[in-house]
């Protein structure tokens, strides 16, 4: 099976694995840049930093994070993924929930005008 991937404004994502109700994805965040404060209605995640301070906001909460810690987004809550520093982040991501399909995003805000997929 070939695995997913895609080049961003901000970074790139690649899935790693993905089955039935769960998808892993390693995502690497520029210096400097940040994804879209979205939610989705279908999946949770959970943020693993590999490399880099993430700083994240998680339901208006902010949250900074470094290699080994993790952060917890529930379904539906508002969340965003930051690199405010001079080295790249790069963050595995595990999607659990009945549908992880790119188009279950609802952006809120996006730094690169991008609408949602759906």
């Amino acid at each position: 099976m070939a695995h997913d991937s895609a080049v961003r404004p901000w970074g790139s994502w690649h899935v790693i694995d993905e089955s039935q109700g769960y998808k892993v994805k390693r995502i690497h965040v520029k210096p400097g840049q940040r994804l879209s404060y979205q939610t989705h209605r279908h999946r949770s995640e959970h943020w693993v930093v590999i490399f880099g301070i993430a700083t994240c906001v998680v339901a208006g909460e902010t949250i900074v994070a470094g290699p080994g810690q993790s952060i917890d987004v529930a379904v539906g809550e508002a969340h965003r993924i930051t690199n405010e520093h001079s080295e790249e982040l790069v963050i595995i991501e595990v999607q659990h929930g009945a549908y992880t399909g790119e188009d279950d995003i609802c952006r809120i805000e996006d730094d690169y005008g991008r609408q949602d997929a759906s």
